[in-house]
């Protein structure tokens, strides 16, 4: 039995080394969908509120956000698995533009939360001037 634990201790310790360099990535794009999601509950209750609808949570939102922290987290290790194992030779760093591509989605989505719950015109504004933004850029090809 000692030897089966030794075993599974040493899998599990050569399992998280060869992860330990992805955990920064990690744990950024978690704090960026956890301020994501705690934004999105607050807009949601502005919105309820300025309508003069009963607001709650959905334990239904809570789950989409741990469904997708799962994904994205899978998604980080097997970049970091191109990246490490197979294309070694190439230096992409596709973990890292990985991680970068669900930061800039989740700041974005921030920001149009901030702009539900303050009604700031600035955040107004730069929602609506990126927004004609990607469309004039993806308009030209």
């Amino acid at each position: 039995m000692e030897t089966l634990f030794r075993f599974v201790s040493g899998a599990a310790a050569a399992v998280a080394s060869l992860f330990a360099p992805i955990a920064p990535l990690v744990v950024c794009a978690m704090v960026f969908i956890a301020v994501d999601f705690v934004s999105g509950i607050a807009a949601s209750r502005a919105i309820a509120r300025r309508s003069g609808r009963k607001w709650y949570f959905e334990s239904r939102e809570a789950w989409r956000t741990v469904l997708k922290a799962g994904f994205v987290i899978t998604a980080i290790a097997m970049a970091w698995l191109i990246d490490a194992c197979v294309l070694d030779f190439m230096a992409l760093n596709i973990a890292k533009l990985f991680t970068g591509f669900t930061c800039g989605v989740e700041f974005w989505s921030f920001l149009e939360n901030a702009s539900q719950i303050s009604d700031s015109p600035l955040l107004s504004w730069l929602k609506r001037y990126v927004h004609h933004r990607i469309e004039n850029e993806a308009g030209d090809e």
